[in-house]
């Protein structure tokens, strides 16, 4: 009875051994998903960024040239990471009123400057959100040691907002000129001084009209010197909706599309660039590559597109300014020529952000990245897809066309269309509009198939009467919608899946009747 009671003892401390190692294991894994998950990008910034890229302003060494000792290829690419992560750590710090990471970018004399306007910044409950996007930097020096460099910084692009309590109470661009002395302290280049020489107002950046591909003339649209009336549809292959450019992409079923598409009347489609299936900031060829073939076949059937940049993209932070820059000039700069591109669309309804994104900060990111498109291609023009018509005239001098889209009563929009043409001389283009034929178990009342044809019938006379620029939404019905476009709720993907002109079996609509009339 002893030897088996020895037994059973033996088992359960084995047992409350595995037990305990679990709960450490469950535990220790909990607290890493709370840090990889909960925190903030800058409380850990001295060591992501020797991980991951964070900081990609545009940068060009002007001058590395250096009468004593010749500079290494090595030290100016170290030179180069740790001054851009000086600068993406200061800004960290002005933003978060943290100086985690100051330490390793900046000697003990020039930090104390961060940490006083840090400490005072906290005690007035401001913090300054900004960033910078462009670099110019020549070699002044360069020591015999290799222990010291100076560098001088032109024309240095920034942008600031200053914010107390949360409201936003200043925002400005400046260009700026720096000189900067750096030594090399246990591996790192820290910046020892750093003085700011001019600082005046960036200057504006004019609208561009465009230069042969598509242009504004007289407050028109013209497409290779012909003006051009948007005639157009919002565009997914029916199988892949919200995917287009994934695993099951192929050019071929886009070609019959198009083909439906053209022999509609239509002469524009609307598509969409999702941020991170392209690869965020570093942008993948492949992707680049089925977008050149969606391109050349739209070019094939005499199709312009308008491409939808940042598709699925949130974060509209001073601190991530420049991945979103290196992910459309890697995109834009590849199509600066391409002709079947009418427009590029910085971003699809970014006025659905405001609430939870601050409006200021969405806006000044779509103004910054309008001059960062128009730096890239000066051959095609620039929107936003605003949701409304009441965002429309939010930013309509930086843009080339103003859109926006319709869901409202067919009745008010005439009206509302002449109050916004009267305020904005520019080309207006309906971006999105269309009735969903959802009628069925979670929409017994809704519209039916003829209603939705009577719909676009009564819209085609108005478009037909305004000569308006229209696309409507969308060319297919669809079999599943992505829980991110609309939610989980059943009766709100049941909606999306019926706005099409085509059924799920390939059957045109009673609408089909109307698309491109």
């Amino acid at each position: 009875m002893i030897g088996w009671n020895r037994y059973i003892y033996r088992v359960l401390l084995v047992i409350s051994f595995i037990g305990i190692l679990v709960a450490v294991l469950f535990g220790i894994s909990q607290t890493l998903s709370y840090l990889n998950t909960g925190a903030d990008r800058t409380s850990m910034l001295h060591l992501a960024l020797k991980k991951e890229q964070v900081y990609l302003p545009k940068l060009v060494w002007k001058d590395t040239i250096n009468p004593g000792r010749p500079i290494e290829r090595q030290t100016i690419l170290d030179i180069e990471q740790d001054y851009l992560n000086a600068w993406y750590i200061r800004n960290a710090a002005y933003q978060t009123n943290n100086i985690k990471g100051v330490e390793d970018y900046y000697t003990k004399s020039a930090r104390k400057h961060i940490y006083n306007l840090v400490a005072h910044n906290k005690s007035q409950n401001v913090a300054i959100k900004g960033t910078t996007t462009a670099h110019n930097i020549a070699l002044d020096f360069y020591s015999a040691d290799g222990q010291l460099a100076v560098i001088s910084d032109t024309n240095v692009k920034e942008y600031q907002s200053v914010y107390q309590k949360d409201q936003m109470v200043f925002e400005e661009k400046l260009r700026s000129d720096y000189q900067v002395m750096l030594m090399l302290e246990d591996g790192f280049w820290r910046i020892r001084h750093m003085v700011k020489e001019t600082n005046h107002l960036q200057d504006s950046i004019s609208l561009k009209k465009g230069s042969g591909i598509a242009q504004i003339i007289d407050n028109k649209i013209y497409v290779e010197n012909k003006p051009f009336l948007i005639k157009g549809i919002n565009y997914y292959p029916q199988k892949t909706p919200w995917d287009m450019f994934g695993n099951h992409f192929d050019c071929n079923i886009i070609a019959e599309d198009f083909d439906i598409i053209t022999k509609a009347g239509l002469n524009t489609i609307r598509i969409f660039v999702p941020y991170k299936v392209f690869g965020k900031a570093n942008v993948y060829p492949e992707m680049l590559d089925k977008l050149k073939q969606v391109l050349d076949t739209a070019d094939i059937k005499d199709l312009k597109v308008i491409v939808t940049l940042f598709d699925f993209y949130g974060d509209y932070s001073a601190l991530g300014w420049t991945l979103t820059h290196r992910h459309a000039e890697q995109i834009v700069s590849s199509f600066t020529n391409h002709k079947a591109i009418l427009a590029w669309d910085i971003k699809n309804e970014p006025n659905l952000d405001f609430k939870t994104r601050k409006k200021e900060t969405v806006v000044a990111w779509l103004n910054e990245m309008i001059d960062q498109i128009k730096q890239f291609d000066p051959n095609h023009l620039v929107t936003i897809g605003w949701s409304d018509m009441d965002s429309a005239s939010i930013l309509k001098d930086e843009v080339d066309l103003v859109s926006f889209h319709y869901y409202l009563d067919i009745n008010d929009f005439e009206k509302k269309y002449e109050t916004l043409r009267s305020k904005i001389k520019k080309p207006l283009v309906l971006q999105e509009y269309g009735l969903s034929s959802s009628r069925g178990l979670w929409n017994p009342f809704g519209p039916s198939k003829k209603k939705q044809a009577s719909y676009y019938k009564e819209f085609s006379e108005i478009i037909k009467r305004e000569q308006i620029h229209h696309i409507p939404w969308t060319l297919y019905d669809f079999e599943e919608i992505p829980t991110g476009v609309v939610g989980k709720l059943p009766w709100r993907k049941h909606k999306q899946k019926y706005f099409g002109f085509i059924d799920r079996n390939g059957k045109q609509k009673p609408a089909f009747e109307f698309l491109g009339k």
